[in-house]
């Protein structure tokens, strides 16, 4: 869950102690994983164990924010001082995490929440499962094997008359939708013998995923985006 930032507000800090921004948001302990921050960092500071991980302080802050408050957007300094690499990572990392981790665990959990669903039903069921993992994972192949890589060539000032991120931009795919659709029949339409708790499970898999995907999205269109869009202008 995300607060709503509003005047005033004060945003995450270096010097606050690692543990006490988790304690805040308990949802940025996955993204503690996906920069490479491992645990045991006692009371290590952010800025001490960020600096202990190799981690860009700043594009660790940055990521944080966005998952906690919502409206929240850095503004043209808090861009300047982003890694890029930092936040590829973070982006490839999630990647892995969703297709090896979250897609998985949803699948479990339906697996058992339709066990007493007829054929016809758990067909339909898997088979929207089916078409949004497929969609996630073409989502996922374009930014992997076209838009990363592209992120690398400007970092390192190569030329790619083919491509620019506002293209990326434009074709940045909807993953939301296809989510939508499975959640609504999970929770409209499953018959009354399937058990409540192993439909709120999958319930909780689906709504969790779909903010996330939410908060990846919008650190690709508004970081990712316009960082790479202003270092293409000063090639």
């Amino acid at each position: 869950m995300t607060a709503k930032k509003h005047a005033g507000t004060p945003l995450f800090s270096d010097q606050m102690k690692l543990a006490d921004l988790i304690d805040i948001n308990y949802r940025l302990l996955g993204v503690l994983s996906r920069v490479g921050i491992g645990f045991g960092f006692g009371d290590e500071t952010v800025a001490e164990a960020c600096a202990h991980n190799n981690v860009n302080v700043n594009t660790f802050l940055l990521i944080c924010n966005v998952y906690t408050f919502d409206g929240y957007r850095p503004g043209p300094d808090r861009l300047q001082e982003t890694d890029l690499r930092d936040v590829v990572k973070y982006l490839h990392s999630s990647h892995a995490y969703y297709m090896g981790v979250a897609v998985r665990n949803l699948a479990d959990a339906i697996s058992r929440a339709i066990a007493p669903c007829d054929e016809p039903r758990k067909r339909v069921i898997w088979s929207f499962f089916a078409q949004y993992k497929e969609e996630l994972s073409r989502h996922f192949d374009y930014e992997e094997n076209t838009v990363f890589p592209y992120v690398e060539s400007v970092l390192v000032h190569k030329a790619c008359p083919d491509f620019s991120i506002l293209q990326y931009e434009e074709n940045h795919s909807n993953i939301e939708e296809k989510l939508d659709d499975l959640k609504n029949i999970v929770m409209k339409y499953l018959p009354q013998e399937c058990d409540n708790n192993d439909i709120l499970t999958v319930l909780v898999h689906l709504y969790a995923l779909g903010e996330d995907l939410a908060k990846h999205t919008f650190i690709e269109d508004e970081i990712l985006v316009p960082v790479v869009n202003q270092l293409e202008h000063h090639e």
